[in-house]
């Protein structure tokens, strides 16, 4: 098993791309060309990050990860506050990463806590062909997906593994979404949750308004990526953060930051499903 910083080593390359700023309602702002190289200096001991947008330029260095991220295996990760707290910025970004290809997703909260933009990172690796995928609609996402997902967690405990199936379907305009999942990290009897919501379609915003205190939006982006988020930030209330990629017309990941009712983050998961 890699180490967190091994894992951030599967990222290095030089990157491009484009960094495209949408509002909360999934209309785009702007969109600029983007090169980020990650290079590994000193036997890889050190990371040089250089970003560039347009005429801008950004260098950091870094030889530790710091506690606001989390890397999966694959190179696959997280990074964002690490407690909601009153009158400040809040966010979170999640960062794909699929052979030759990364989609990063950025999400944030204005200091009313209330939805304020998205960006979505497209980038390719120098030298290799961008693959175009088409804008998310609903109808990619109608079906039985069965996935494999893992947590991890800041605190550094051992990771859960588990299995999940999602059903989704259209019954009189409205979406239907079940959820299933059970954990299977250990030899016992799985025992299965079973999570049903509904929610309106109106364009490229899927919103889940059963509970008025605790609305929840998905936005569909180009790319085959998703934004599910809360509308507005509560106080003392759990929640979380999610980013989707479908990476193929039946193969998608979803990444979920999670958030106690204290504000706190709590765990980061991946999971990886199949339509059937």
């Amino acid at each position: 098993m890699r180490s967190q910083w091994e894992r951030l080593l599967q990222n290095l390359g030089v990157w491009k791309g484009s960094f495209s700023r949408f509002s909360p309602q999934g209309e785009l702002v702007n969109d600029t060309p983007s090169v980020v190289s990650l290079e590994g200096l000193n036997n890889n001991q050190t990371i040089r990050q250089t970003i560039r947008l347009r005429e801008d330029e950004k260098v950091l260095e870094y030889s530790s990860v710091g506690r606001s991220v989390l890397f999966f295996e694959n190179g696959e990760f997280s990074q964002g506050s690490i407690q909601l707290a009153p009158y400040s910025e809040f966010g979170a970004e999640f960062g794909f990463i699929r052979k030759n290809h990364r989609l990063r997703l950025v999400q944030i909260f204005d200091k009313n806590g209330d939805l304020d933009q998205f960006t979505l990172i497209r980038e390719h690796l120098a030298g290799t062909e961008p693959s175009q995928r088409p804008p998310l609609t609903i109808d990619d996402l109608l079906g039985e997906w069965h996935g494999e997902g893992v947590t991890i967690y800041p605190d550094w405990r051992s990771p859960n593994t588990f299995s999940s199936t999602l059903q989704l379907r259209l019954d009189a305009g409205r979406l239907i979404q079940s959820l299933t999942f059970g954990d299977v990290s250990r030899q016992a009897a799985t025992r299965l949750r079973t999570i049903t919501s509904t929610a309106t379609i109106k364009g490229s915003i899927i919103h889940f308004d059963q509970d008025p205190q605790k609305q929840v939006q998905v936005l569909l982006l180009p790319d085959g990526a998703s934004a599910n988020c809360p509308v507005k930030m509560q106080l003392r209330q759990s929640f979380i953060l999610e980013a989707g990629w479908l990476i193929e017309p039946n193969l998608r990941q979803r990444m979920i930051r999670s958030y106690s009712d204290k504000g706190e983050w709590v765990s980061f998961t991946l999971v990886t499903e199949r339509r059937v």
